[in-house]
């Protein structure tokens, strides 16, 4: 799981980020509100903490920002202020969450988990690229023909399908995928690649899952 933290204190950012790391998560770390909007803007992200006092762009212009560019990632702000009226423009302006500083980590922790359980609220069921739809609630992939696809083809198939703009490590794909990493490595991620082609192809689709030298993307047969 990737958080992203969007904090300009350096003493709370290292804090934040190492609790997430010792939690398991992969943090990535941002200074300010106009950084955090460039790296949500790459993707990949299961939640982002943001605090809404920051410089060059606040938390609560940054998350406007996401919003208006379709972004749905779940969004926890953090604010030092416990005024209503600044609680109550961080959830106008699409805020999922909200702490007041100071707070518990294992209450941070507790809401992130909570966050990425529920999903992006109002996410469709359904991922489309090009002339394929893939039902995520049923496991169907549609094209000329379709076909059934287990869970896991169904995370890594989505997954690949909302990411054509870049390339995704294999550890990037192990961690969003198999989640704790249990029973997972390479070869056991090849596997499942070679699964997802063997279907591309059955339902007519022209895509392939293609390994590249920054990792792997789903792309059109003709960019092979």
């Amino acid at each position: 799981m990737r958080i992203l933290i969007a904090e300009d204190e350096d003493d709370m950012r290292d804090v934040l980020e190492a609790y997430l790391t010792i939690s398991g998560y992969e943090a990535v770390t941002a200074k300010n509100g106009a950084e955090a909007l460039d790296k949500v803007r790459e993707g990949g992200f299961d939640a982002a903490v943001m605090d809404i006092m920051m410089p060059v762009m606040d938390g609560v212009e940054a998350l406007k920002r996401m919003r208006d560019e379709g972004n749905t990632v779940p969004v926890l702000l953090l604010t030092a202020k416990a005024e209503v009226r600044d609680r109550v423009a961080g959830l106008d302006a699409g805020a999922d969450d909200y702490l007041t500083k100071p707070f518990a980590m294992e209450e941070l922790l507790a809401r992130l988990r909570s966050l990425i359980r529920r999903g992006t609220p109002g996410a469709p069921d359904t991922v489309r690229l090009g002339d394929m739809v893939l039902d995520t609630r049923q496991g169907i992939l549609k094209c000329v023909n379709s076909i059934a696809l287990v869970s896991r083809e169904t995370e890594l198939l989505a997954l690949l399908m909302r990411s054509t703009d870049r390339d995704l490590k294999e550890s990037e794909i192990l961690s969003r995928v198999w989640k704790d990493f249990e029973g997972a490595d390479g070869e056991a991620l090849k596997l499942y690649v070679r699964y997802i082609n063997g279907k591309l192809l059955s339902v007519g689709a022209c895509f392939r899952v293609e390994h590249r030298p920054g990792g792997m993307r789903l792309c059109r047969e003709a960019e092979k």
